[in-house]
Formats: structure tokens, C-alpha cells, sequence
């Protein structure tokens, strides 16, 4: 035989409350005292109940879930703005779906796909195709926050940092230390992001009048072997830069990994800046000159605005979020010898 599955009803004869009781104590629609509160949970817990929510959205035309489509799982940035995003999801009842499509375009828009087939009440997404029009799920009214990377044309809810400014910052840096050979690897510039970047450090170098070379300008990959072989290339040279300047991380990992093969000292030899602060970035030896993003108040303020839009208490017009970078400055960088 089937053991029959608890409903509302047994929970409240259990708890001597009505189901009305039950139901506020669920779905915290209504203040219920904390005796009677306390009475309906420990009822619960005994009767091994769980609220159908498929039933309850059904009737109500939400599932209290929000779906993060992400770019790249394994990049430190993303699971920190994740626990940004999820501690408010949790803090409003939301449940949180997370899907990575790894840098594949065809990936990201089935994953979107999906998520509002599954009828989940919204969508944050950070883009990994440039060019992904949103205009079709938010004309169904599907609620969507595009942080970190804006794709081409995009006018609805985002939220972002300033990478323009981060990257002007990080070569004024290393300019006013008195370095004129200054590389950089960038990512891919067909993303917001890293073009902003690439944008940032060019007129920092124009200002002062500094040469932008094409041997020391590298773009398009994303991969830690990207950045260890350009570290190489540039490591080899024969008229090496004395600065370099990593947009992305997992190219930062590439090339000090490189450095380290080679020999060359830093800041000694070559001063490095980074973007994005973690734990190891500190840690290193000797302790790396970064951009440092709030990628957790940058999770936060997209699932606020997310889950304001989607109970409908923002105005109209889409809000843009820009944060504010800062540039740590530690060991990694010093004047050229």
C-alpha cells in the first residue's frame, strides 16, 4: 500500500489551527503568532509535509523561482556574484535555478529557453553571445536583468562596473610608476566588458602620449593556455615590456604560470596588475596589484531590481546599475628597473 501524502488539511487538524493558518504560516502572507506559527511547523515536521508548489502556481501564476544563467561556472567572478544574487532570492522566498552555458551561445539561449518554458518567474543573465536579442522574452512580459555583460543593443534592466574607468585606472597606475612598455591581454572584445577595458587602457596611454604597440596588444581568448602562451611570446622577447596587464583572470593564471617557467621575477623584472580580487590573488607571491569588482553587491543589486520588476514595483522606464571598481595596489608593481 501507498502511504497517502500529507496535505494542508492534516497539518492543520494536527496543529489545531485552520488551513488558513497553515497557509499564511507557508506562504507568509499573514502575521500568524509565533505560538501558532511554531504549533503548524513542529505539525509539519511530523506529518513530513512539503507545499505543493506546482499546485500553488498554478492558482497564483508564480513558482517563486529564479533562474542565473552564467557564463562560465569556473571563473572565481561568477560564484560571488551568485552568493550576492542568492542571498536576496532567499531573503524574498525565491528559489534559484543556475545554469552554465559555458561560452556557447547555442548553450545560453536553449538554457533561456528553458527557464521560461519551466515558467520561472525571471531571468539574470550574464551574456555570452554579444549579440542575443532579449527582445522577444521580455515582450512576453518575461522579467529579464542582464549583469556584468550587456549584449550589443540591450536597453532593459542591467547591472554592471565600470570597466571603462577599472582599466583607465590600472595604466594611469602603472604609467605614473614610470613604465612606457606596457602590454595587455585582454579578453574578448566583442563582450562589454572587456572592450570597455580595452577602451579604458587606450586612453590612458593616449593621454600620456604613449605608444599603443601591436606586440604588446593581445585579444580574443579567455583560457588560462591563452594567457601562458602569450606569456611566453612576450617573455621571450626581445624587447620585452616592463608592465603587463591582464583583463581576465584565467589569462592572468596563464601568464604568471608562464613567469614562473621562465624565471622572470616580479614586480623585478615585469610589474603585473590583474582584474578581479580573490583570495589567491592576495596570497600570491608577491601579492598582486588588481581591479577589484563588487561581485557580490553586483549579485545583489540584480536580483533586487530582478524581483522588483517582477512584483511590478519599478517604474517603467528600464534602470541601468553602474558600480564603482577599485584598484588595489600591492606588490606586484613598482617602478621599472
Amino acid at each position: 500500500m501507498h502511504k497517502k501524502t500529507p496535505t494542508m488539511q492534516d497539518v492543520a487538524r494536527l496543529a489545531e489551527v485552520s488551513i488558513a493558518t497553515v497557509s499564511a504560516v507557508i506562504n507568509k502572507t499573514a502575521v500568524v503568532s509565533p505560538k501558532r506559527a511554531e504549533r503548524v511547523s513542529k505539525a509539519m515536521e511530523a506529518l513530513d509535509y512539503h507545499p505543493d508548489h506546482i499546485a500553488r502556481s498554478l492558482k497564483t501564476g508564480r513558482t517563486q523561482t529564479i533562474g542565473i544563467i552564467l557564463p562560465d561556472v569556473t571563473n572565481p567572478f561568477y560564484p560571488e556574484v551568485i552568493t550576492g544574487a542568492e542571498e536576496v532570492a532567499h531573503a524574498n522566498h525565491y528559489s534559484v535555478i543556475l545554469c552554465n552555458t559555458n561560452e556557447d551561445p547555442a548553450h545560453e539561449l536553449q538554457q533561456l529557453n528553458i527557464l521560461f518554458g519551466h515558467r520561472a518567474d525571471g531571468v539574470l543573465i550574464g551574456c555570452t553571445d554579444p549579440a542575443l536579442s532579449l527582445e522577444g522574452p521580455t515582450k512576453r512580459r518575461f522579467p529579464i536583468v542582464c549583469f556584468d555583460r550587456i549584449p550589443q543593443g540591450f536597453r532593459g534592466d542591467s547591472v554592471s562596473t565600470d570597466n571603462f574607468q577599472g582599466a583607465y585606472e590600472a595604466t594611469q597606475h602603472l604609467i605614473h610608476l614610470g613604465h612606457t612598455r606596457i602590454a595587455l591581454l585582454v579578453g574578448r572584445t566583442e563582450l562589454s566588458t572587456h572592450l570597455a577595458r580595452l577602451e579604458g587602457h587606450r586612453k590612458a596611454m593616449v593621454e600620456a602620449r604613449l605608444p599603443i604597440l601591436g606586440e604588446y596588444s593581445f585579444s580574443g581568448g579567455m583560457e588560462v593556455k591563452t594567457g601562458y602562451d602569450i606569456g611566453l611570446h612576450l617573455l621571450e622577447a626581445s624587447n620585452r615590456p616592463s608592465a603587463i596587464f591582464c583583463t581576465n583572470n584565467k589569462l592572468l593564471l596563464g601568464f604568471v604560470t608562464a613567469m614562473r617557467e621562465s624565471a622572470v621575477e616580479c614586480p623585478k623584472t615585469i610589474s603585473v596588475v590583474g582584474y578581479d580580487d580573490f583570495a589567491w590573488t592576495e596570497n600570491f607571491y608577491p601579492r598582486l596589484t588588481v581591479v577589484a569588482q563588487p561581485a557580490r553587491e553586483l549579485g545583489r543589486q540584480a536580483m533586487q531590481l530582478l524581483i522588483k520588476r517582477i512584483r511590478g514595483d519599478v517604474a517603467t522606464p528600464p534602470t541601468q546599475i553602474t558600480l564603482k571598481p577599485e584598484l588595489r595596489v600591492r606588490e606586484s608593481t613598482t617602478s621599472p628597473h
